[in-house]
């Protein structure tokens, strides 16, 4: 399919970056789209407080998401369907992962529209390993940053944490800021802990806003099994029998949604 809302010189240019920096296999690129149509992404998302949004509001988890395609508007609606095309999985594969096979997840189990206000955040955690329905692994994640008013003081940086295990992360290594019309693709697979478990400090007014997409390989011999998140504990949380309780809940498919919207 035709698409060109993509800045394909600018991507071109900064992909050849992918797994040259610790902690695992990554690339930022800054000026992913045309800057008109960044902004039209922009300005279709929704107001905080719109009825389309699912919420998560626990202490690991201060957001909300919306993977609805039914109102989507146009622009959004065409990139996330470029994004699921077998013309953007053969890029990927082949800049990326040196022809491995990708799938894409029409669904957008987890991805789509995301947004944090002011007391946002998202613990460290580790992304679902395969997924609930499909049972493909997942692979790589695509995120990119639509709030062309923020400021970086007001937090929202994308950490990513050495990969001691799967357990629990080790330090911080990269700080990726969410400047408007960067995108960021990771592996997943390495032990790939991220978040941004600081609250945002941003104006009532401002949102950090993002995009994201998610795609899926065959499993590994070795893969895990986790059908959810795995979420660790900030270091004022660690000996908070809660906290641990409401993290074991969150990473169980069966009962996680029974605390993607408690506040205690």
């Amino acid at each position: 399919m035709e698409f060109k809302g993509i800045n394909w010189k600018s991507v071109e240019a900064q992909i050849i970056e992918y797994g040259k920096n610790p902690p695992f296999d990554h690339v930022v690129i800054d000026n992913f789209f045309e800057n008109d149509f960044a902004r039209k992404l922009s300005d279709e998302f929704p107001g905080f407080e719109s009825d389309v949004w699912h919420q998560y509001n626990n202490p690991i988890e201060i957001k909300k998401t919306c993977n609805n395609w039914n109102v989507f508007p146009q622009t959004t609606y065409l990139t996330f369907a470029y994004f699921n095309s077998p013309e953007w999985l053969s890029f990927l594969s082949a800049k990326l992962l040196k022809g491995k096979q990708l799938y894409s997840d029409n669904g957008l189990n987890g991805g789509g529209w995301h947004i944090h206000k002011k007391g946002g955040k998202l613990n460290t955690h580790l992304d679902y390993s395969l997924h609930p329905k499909l049972g493909l692994q997942r692979k790589l994640n695509i995120i990119l940053y639509m709030n062309p008013n923020w400021k970086e003081e007001w937090g929202g940086a994308l950490g990513l944490w050495g990969n001691e295990s799967s357990e629990r992360p080790g330090d911080l290594t990269t700080s990726v800021s969410n400047k408007f019309n960067r995108a960021v693709i990771f592996d997943t697979t390495q032990n790939s802990w991220h978040g941004l478990p600081e609250p945002l400090t941003c104006p009532d007014n401002e949102a950090r806003q993002s995009l994201a997409v998610y795609f899926l390989c065959e499993p590994s011999e070795n893969v895990d099994v986790r059908g959810k998140a795995q979420f660790a504990p900030t270091k004022e949380q660690e000996d908070d029998p809660q906290i641990l309780e409401l993290i074991k809940k969150r990473s169980n498919v069966e009962n996680a949604a029974s605390v993607y919207k408690k506040t205690t």
